[in-house]
């Protein structure tokens, strides 16, 4: 038993429960944070958003040295891949990062708690430490920070050598001859894409007709047709039956969506990556009452408490969507709230974004949206292709589509496929968060040559008044 009084432990060291930890902790919580992983950071440091994001990189790399250097009058010979060196250096990028969240901890006073936490009661936490043994923590409150796992798919066992999720998707020991990735969302046209580069033939399988649900379906199907020329293959509407394990890869049974004969499809190497779900198994909510939906979703109120009062939740294991930033936000209002502010987050402003090259990034309504709900828009579009940056650096593929309101010309929503996407998209971000309109970004002055001029041919478009098209 823990002698020591706490104002707030934290079950899990990712974006949402570390960044929630430090905040509590600026605010003068006596703060600790439990995480059974051995290392800060969750799915997105460890086994997700970073290391994959150093993977795109060095296999953007290697694609530019063996496709497009010449193009720019560079002449290389031999290039040849080094994959274990690729991974040592994606595996040093993580260890930076995670060493840097526990520096933090340290710099903030936070007590960092090795060993998996559950709730045997409010109030009270108690942790199978890693080193062994047991500690009980007493706290005022307790935030669940537990974030997601990889969603099973029925009749596909994984292995996490043949059949894969993301964590093994970011480990091969060698470049398979044929990936088949069955979900065409985020995750698996990023891993396709690495891939891909890096030599393998990849099929993407998608139960739905296009790829990338949820974002606007214009720039889904441009990214399709980018992709596809990059090498990557699409098999939409169909479903993946079962999958069996061979000696020379993995044989899977398809058939299509609405209904059909079923046909086989043979792989080195399977990636599962239809999704995400909550990951609250060990913790005993369920015997303390706590609410979830039927996916496993802990209901939180408003100011992120869960039905049993003291306990909060944020981040992947509540509604809302899955990201990194978005559980970041969650937990600074959650604790900021306990401390008796007043913040809020606009769900409807959380930015999501498709690391591939080009990338894809999206804020707020798509256009499907829009007109489901009866709303009158008005659409501004801007290529690449008339963007001087873009031509200067040769990469041309992709567009930025503004949405605004026809009668108030309120920025809407804003979607890009392109170049540095996710980076140029902040801008649209931080206009829509004032109310700013179509007209306050045409009205921008911005610095030349730039991706972000595309952002503003984009708003001046929504007026039929673009400079450079």
């Amino acid at each position: 038993m823990s002698d020591k009084q706490y104002d707030l432990v934290v079950i899990g060291g990712g974006p949402g429960g570390y960044v929630a930890a430090i905040r509590a902790a600026q605010l003068g919580m006596t703060t600790a944070c439990v995480e059974g992983r051995g290392s800060l950071g969750g799915t997105c440091l460890n086994i997700g958003c970073i290391p994959s994001k150093a993977l795109l990189q060095s296999s953007e790399k290697f694609a530019d040295a063996t496709k497009h250097f010449a193009e720019h009058g560079i002449k290389v010979d031999g290039v040849a891949l080094d994959l274990p060196a690729m991974m040592g250096r994606k595996d040093k990028v993580v260890k930076n990062l995670t060493g840097g969240i526990e520096f933090l901890f340290k710099k903030n006073k936070v007590d960092y708690i090795k060993g998996w936490g559950s709730i045997p009661a409010a109030g009270s936490v108690k942790v199978a430490l890693a080193d062994g043994g047991e500690k009980v923590l007493q706290t005022k409150s307790i935030l669940i920070a537990t974030g997601s796992e990889s969603t099973p798919l029925p009749g596909v066992e994984t292995d996490e050598k043949q059949v894969v999720t993301s964590t093994g998707a970011l480990s091969l020991d060698k470049v398979p001859e044929h990936l088949v990735v069955i979900g065409a969302g985020v995750i698996g046209l990023e891993m396709g894409s690495v891939w891909s580069r890096l030599g393998a033939k990849v099929t993407v399988v998608e139960f739905l007709d296009r790829i990338l649900p949820g974002m606007d379906a214009e720039i889904a199907k441009q990214t399709q047709r980018v992709l596809t020329k990059q090498g990557l293959k699409f098999k939409l509407g169909t479903k993946v039956t079962g999958a069996a394990n061979g000696k020379s890869g993995v044989k899977l049974t398809l058939e299509p969506a609405k209904g059909g004969d079923a046909e086989e499809m043979e792989a080195a190497v399977v990636l599962v990556a239809i999704g995400r779900r909550p990951f609250t198994e060990g913790l005993g909510l369920k015997e303390l009452g706590v609410a979830m939906d039927n996916r496993g979703f802990i209901q939180v109120d408003g100011h992120y408490q869960t039905s049993v009062p003291g306990i909060y939740a944020i981040g992947d294991c509540v509604p809302g969507p899955m990201l990194a930033h978005k559980a970041e936000e969650d937990g600074v209002v959650a604790v900021e709230r306990m401390a008796g502010q007043s913040s809020h987050v606009d769900y409807n402003m959380v930015p999501g974004v498709v690391y591939t090259w080009p990338e894809v990034a999206g804020v707020g309504k798509t256009e499907e949206q829009l007109k489901e709900e009866g709303v009158d828009y008005r659409v501004g579009k801007f290529p690449f292709t008339a963007n001087s940056r873009a031509q200067a650096v040769g990469d041309t593929d992709g567009v930025v589509k503004v949405l605004a309101d026809k009668r108030t010309d309120k920025v809407l929503g804003v979607h890009i496929l392109g170049p540095l996407a996710g980076d140029i998209l902040a801008e649209a971000v931080t206009v829509m968060e004032f109310g700013g309109s179509a007209e306050d970004i045409a009205r921008t002055c911005h610095s030349h040559p730039g991706m972000g001029e595309a952002v503003k041919e984009a708003a001046l478009a929504v007026d039929g008044r673009a400079i450079h098209i």
